[in-house]
């Protein structure tokens, strides 16, 4: 089937790469006319995937109506900041059955809404049927390199979710559904937060016990918040949470793990931007996290102590110790599975 992917950067890619080795026809649209030209010259990606030779199914370009043209799906793959401008431009070039999906993690920073629900306010009233979103524990540069790995697909409406989920399965991305719609956003965006937590961690040598622990009371965090949000806790087990927290807390290639490294070895958060040259989405969503546990009446102490650390410059050592100061909890009511 032909589909569209919107957006070149590392993640559009190498899906790119995955759905093309899984039969279709793949268009690749690049913002950038030069990146485009260059990448459809030499077929590699210099500037974001430099050791990938593109699939011969993938056509790229810098013209976005060619990329949509008969698009059955198309895969929106741009950092959330340029989510919302992107969409507007693809809303007069989509087919009206076309489902649209995104694939960033994280909240707009202005509106603290969710990406399906930017997708929703671009594309107009009754549009919420063929908007679906994926998220899970996928490291581009290894989704590139053809590795296994598994993702998931969720929207309001579950017949999208499944079609949506047949059309990217392919024999290295196994893909599963879910209508749990926000629990799968929220695992996807707010752990970022949890592995800039993890690299800092990282940085500092607190140890394999301390990281785990994070990893862990993180997962509790962002249930807790979903869940009061609307979620369900069963979602942040599966492969938009603890699956996608894991390996974005752990993968020497997660750009949230390596901003929160270099934090934690002394760097300031501009510094450690500069350093990571790709968009870590965690920075944007702790603040907005932040705020979202501030409505919802949500206890967030590491969301709380990352923001601190970035924002604030509050002592690495002052945030762990007060992280381990607080008062004793029962673990299953943390998770919100406990009244």
């Amino acid at each position: 089937m032909p589909i569209a992917v919107v957006g070149a950067g590392q993640w559009g890619t190498a899906l790119s790469q995955a759905l093309a080795a899984a039969g279709h026809e793949v268009s690749l649209w690049a913002r950038d006319p030069a990146l485009a030209e260059q990448v459809a010259r030499t077929r590699v990606n210099e500037r974001y995937l430099p050791e990938l030779l593109l699939h011969e199914s993938v056509r790229v370009n810098g013209d976005l109506s060619t990329a949509l043209d008969g698009a059955t799906t198309a895969v929106i793959a741009v950092p959330t900041g340029g989510l919302r401008g992107v969409a507007h431009s693809c809303l007069p070039l989509l087919d009206a059955s076309c489902a649209v999906v995104s694939a960033a993690k994280g909240f707009e920073s202005d509106t603290s809404r969710r990406m399906s629900e930017v997708l929703c306010e671009v594309l107009g009233p009754g549009s919420e049927g063929r908007v679906a979103v994926m998220s899970g524990p996928n490291i581009a540069p290894e989704i590139a390199r053809g590795l296994p790995a598994a993702t998931v697909v969720a929207s309001a409406d579950p017949d999208t979710a499944a079609r949506v989920r047949d059309e990217l399965t392919g024999p290295q991305l196994r893909v599963y559904s879910n209508d749990d719609l926000i629990g799968v956003e929220y695992g996807g965006a707010l752990k970022n937060v949890v592995a800039i937590a993890a690299g800092i961690a990282d940085g500092v040598g607190a140890g394999d016990n301390g990281k785990a622990a994070l990893i862990t009371r993180g997962i509790a965090e962002m249930a807790r918040l979903g869940v009061r949000a609307g979620a369900r806790p069963l979602t942040f087990a599966g492969l938009t949470g603890l699956g996608d927290c894991v390996v974005t807390c752990m993968s020497p290639l997660s750009r949230n793990r390596r901003l929160g490294e270099a934090v934690g070895r002394g760097m300031s958060l501009k510094e450690a931007q500069a350093r990571t040259h790709m968009v870590a989405e965690g920075v944007t969503t702790a603040r907005v996290a932040a705020g979202l546990a501030l409505r919802h009446g949500v206890e967030m102490p590491i969301v709380t102590e990352v923001c601190a650390v970035l924002f604030d410059e509050k002592p690495i050592a002052e945030a762990l110790g007060d992280l381990m100061r607080r008062g004793a909890r029962d673990e299953l009511r943390e998770f919100g599975l406990l009244d």
